[in-house]
């Protein structure tokens, strides 16, 4: 018969509640709602909380004032009411698994870092995050903001595809 020592059953104690603050990034894909399922799973199952981010896309100013299509007002509100609709969806999906979620909206040019920052504000031990599973030309042409934020974070990242 093996002996388990003490130190053993320290690190499977601390290892199952590793994730407590869980960031999940939504942009209201399919792809991303697959994450924000494996992220209230991973919540569940750590006893964890989640933290649902969807960042809004800055105003396209231009030069020309005149020739804005959207009034930006218009833009605002509606970018502000896309997003709050997409975090919504994820604290309804968090609340009926039994946990707990908080709901964050962000204005960034780059999203990635909005994330990265926002995780960092927020003390998270996890981003979870979809892959849109680009390869090739159109991935290295339109890049990847999961791909950043893995590049860039000091947080553990999970990328769900």
């Amino acid at each position: 018969m093996g002996k388990v020592d003490s130190q053993t059953i320290v690190d499977v104690t601390q290892e199952k509640s590793m994730y407590k603050r869980i960031l999940v990034s939504t942009d209201g894909s399919d792809i991303s709602q697959k994450a924000v399922q494996s992220a209230i799973a991973l919540a569940r199952s750590t006893g964890g909380e989640l933290f649902a981010i969807s960042v809004k896309e800055p105003f396209p100013y231009s030069a020309i004032s005149e020739m804005q299509p959207v009034p930006p007002q218009e833009f605002f509100d509606a970018q502000e009411r896309i997003a709050g609709e997409r975090v919504k969806a994820v604290v309804s999906a968090a609340g009926a698994a039994g946990i707990t979620c908080q709901a964050h909206t962000v204005e960034a040019l780059h999203p990635w870092e909005a994330i990265i920052d926002h995780a960092k504000s927020q003390s998270c031990d996890l981003i979870v995050m979809a892959s849109h599973g680009r390869r090739g030309l159109s991935a290295l042409l339109l890049g990847s903001e999961t791909q950043k934020v893995l590049t860039h974070s000091t947080i553990p990242v999970l990328v769900i595809k």
